[in-house]
């Protein structure tokens, strides 16, 4: 049985500002809002074909509701989705969906995906998957590689060596790390180096007996956090004690460059990581100037463009080569061949502590979002969207109090031992240091406005109580 393994733990800092740590590239809708997401389309990749499993997840324990969403407009029922506690790369995550893969199917096949790429021939895609299949059934660990056609210098190489007798893959001569662009154009012009997608294929024995073998104590962490695990509300929490204490290293380090079962098969599918702004660009429609443009623009003389705007007009006059990112809250200006430097401006906002870097304005929450729409001296409003159904926590606020006013459906409110319902263009008001709740009870969506007052504004000033998605009491969310 092949079994899906979606990598969903990145942030997607080169794609900031509309990439946030709280809110990363794989959630966005880069395209048109009506398609889905990266992950969205990573999870549809491989169809109903009976061959594959229900996929297994991983992820940031701060977008489970996020994973969750996804999964359930996708109709897709996952095995398990597996919250990492913290960031240990991609060898410890792989590692335990190999064990909970072994566990569950005899002989089980991994097909490691990450979140974030764009596959244009889906169909194609999961041929190859089953191809490689066949060879991780003989004893190896596949990787797909990429046929280069530009000296690109933010991806990593692979040689190819000789062929796998009876099958379509090769040999692994050679890892090769991110290059300059010399080197690079020396890589395209030998015709035997290939891109590492970073995708993989892999026999869950056999990926788990040559982690043994070179890191082990990658595999004694991942055992141990995968034994100790507990079910939540739907999720597989890894124990944070054992998971932390993996080295924080990549499945490429760990196992693929020292095996001698490593293989690469050529993959040609409309392959894209979409790592950056320019990439980007590259894969997205272009006017006949060589523009892509995602939004509102105008644009005079301007050519070889990238822009995306959420909110108001982009004008642009007589320039080339640039990408303008227009979000709410920030604004990125950039020559498109800089556009693997855009990490190094959010270590700048992290180190700054800045808060630019982790969140939008609009802030997804498991019961709906809220949306910042104006701060100033001890005040601030926000629009409040409640699914329905959906309910928020009892909670307190030491040094808030809260107007609410509805402005489309139902709300139910609990202050103190009252409940009350309140419709449109009516309102509730609760002091500071009164316990309350706000849950829609409707069909439809609840859209609120909601005005705080008060000496601290801070997300962090909330006591929360009867939380039905068991929220710790440090989350913020």
């Amino acid at each position: 049985m092949i079994i899906p393994v979606i990598l969903s733990g990145g942030s997607g800092t080169r794609l900031w500002p509309l990439s946030r740590s709280m809110y990363p590239k794989q959630f966005i809708r880069f395209f048109d809002k009506d398609d889905p997401s990266l992950l969205g389309t990573t999870l549809r990749r491989l169809g109903d074909d009976e061959a594959f499993a229900p996929p297994l997840v991983l992820c940031n324990s701060d977008h489970r509701f996020l994973i969750r969403d996804e999964l359930s407009e996708a109709g897709i029922a996952p095995q398990g989705i597996f919250l990492e506690p913290v960031a240990r790369n991609t060898a410890a995550a792989v590692a335990v969906a190999a064990l909970a893969a072994e566990q569950a199917f005899r002989d089980a096949v991994l097909a490691v995906m990450p979140s974030d790429h764009v596959v244009e021939q889906q169909a194609e895609f999961a041929k190859a998957i089953k191809t490689a299949a066949t060879i991780a059934a003989k004893g190896k660990l596949v990787l797909f590689g990429i046929k280069p056609d530009s000296p690109h210098t933010g991806y990593g190489y692979v040689r190819r060596g000789a062929a796998l007798n009876g099958t379509a893959g090769f040999a692994v001569d050679a890892f090769v790390e991110k290059p300059n662009r010399k080197t690079a154009e020396g890589y395209l012009k030998a015709g035997d180096y290939l891109w590492n997608s970073g995708i993989f294929v892999l026999h869950a024995r056999t990926f788990l007996d040559e982690l043994r073998r070179y890191a082990p104590d990658v595999l004694a962490a991942a055992s141990a956090a995968f034994e100790k695990s507990t079910e939540d509300f739907g999720f597989v929490r890894l124990d944070p004690v054992a998971f932390a204490s993996s080295p924080n290293i990549s499945i490429d380090y760990a196992v693929m460059e020292k095996t001698q079962a490593a293989a690469v098969l050529p993959l040609d599918v409309g392959w894209n990581d979409v790592g950056s702004w320019s990439s980007l660009w590259q894969i997205s429609p272009h006017d006949a100037a060589g523009n892509a443009v995602n939004g509102d623009a105008l644009l005079l003389d301007t050519n070889d463009c990238y822009v995306h705007s959420d909110r108001s007009l982009v004008s642009m006059v007589g320039v080339d080569n640039l990408i303008v990112v227009n979000t709410p809250d920030a604004l990125l200006v950039a020559q498109k061949d800089r556009a693997q430097d855009v990490s190094r401006l959010v270590a700048s906002l992290k180190q700054s502590n800045r808060k630019e870097h982790q969140q939008h304005l609009r802030n997804a929450r498991p019961w709906g979002f809220f949306e910042t729409l104006s701060i100033g001296e001890r005040f601030q409003v926000k629009r409040l969207h409640v699914n329905p159904g959906a309910k928020l926590s009892m909670q307190m606020h030491h040094h808030r109090s809260e107007h609410w006013v509805v402005v489309r459906g139902t709300a139910l409110v609990s202050i103190g031992d009252t409940e009350k319902l309140v419709q449109e263009n009516e309102s509730a008001y609760i002091k500071s240091t009164q316990w309350h709740r706000l849950e829609n009870p409707g069909k439809v969506p609840l859209d609120m406005i909601e005005v705080q007052i008060g000496s601290y504004l801070g997300e962090d000033d909330i006591v929360r109580t009867d939380d039905i998605y068991h929220r710790s009491a440090d989350e913020t969310k």
